[in-house]
């Protein structure tokens, strides 16, 4: 069993930022946190950028986080909503970094899917349930700290994946030798 690793999963948006704070020993996932960072459409982006960095780096420092795991930018059909949600994925991964937080790992949506629900393209309601089935929760969550929720236990996935093909060429070479 690995040490106790808590990851924080941040779904970046220019209107809502998801987020959700996991506990993982490498085998088991544990809800921690979660939450939702509301931006006023009303504002300039300038200030909500400013809110998700203050708001974020808050939350990372506050939640004492080990490890950090975001969306990557996927190419919508409209120019702009791309280039707001980079902004918001570029203040979210400054309040990162900022907050101590060394290389947050990056998941493209579909990879996030294929994780926690299996199949790539599934829809909203089926990660929030099987995010909730993963984590033991029983009160239900908003589709962005659902998303938030999915990043963590993506990457926790990932991490034990990895360290395993580690441990695996370790023995290989040690069997060589």
């Amino acid at each position: 069993m690995q040490a106790l690793v808590r990851i924080l999963g941040v779904d970046p948006g220019s209107r809502f930022t998801g987020w959700g704070v996991i506990e993982s020993d490498g085998m088991e996932c544990r809800y921690v946190d979660s939450g939702c960072i509301a931006l006023a459409r009303g504002k300039p982006m300038a200030e909500r950028l400013a809110q998700i960095f203050t708001e974020l780096g808050d939350i990372a420092r506050n939640e004492r986080i080990d490890e950090a795991a975001i969306e990557t930018v996927f190419m919508n059909k409209n120019a702009q909503s791309a280039l707001k949600l980079g902004q918001a994925r570029g203040a979210a991964l400054c309040a990162l970094i900022m907050a101590g937080v060394s290389e947050p790992a990056e998941y493209s949506p579909r990879r996030v899917k294929q994780a926690v629900c299996g199949y790539g393209a599934a829809g909203k309601d089926q990660v929030s349930a099987m995010v909730a089935r993963l984590l033991d929760h029983d009160g239900e969550f908003t589709e962005d700290e659902a998303d938030g929720l999915a990043l963590g236990i993506c990457h926790a996935h990932h991490r034990r994946m990895a360290q395993a093909a580690k441990l695996a060429l370790s023995q290989e070479e040690e069997a060589v030798s």
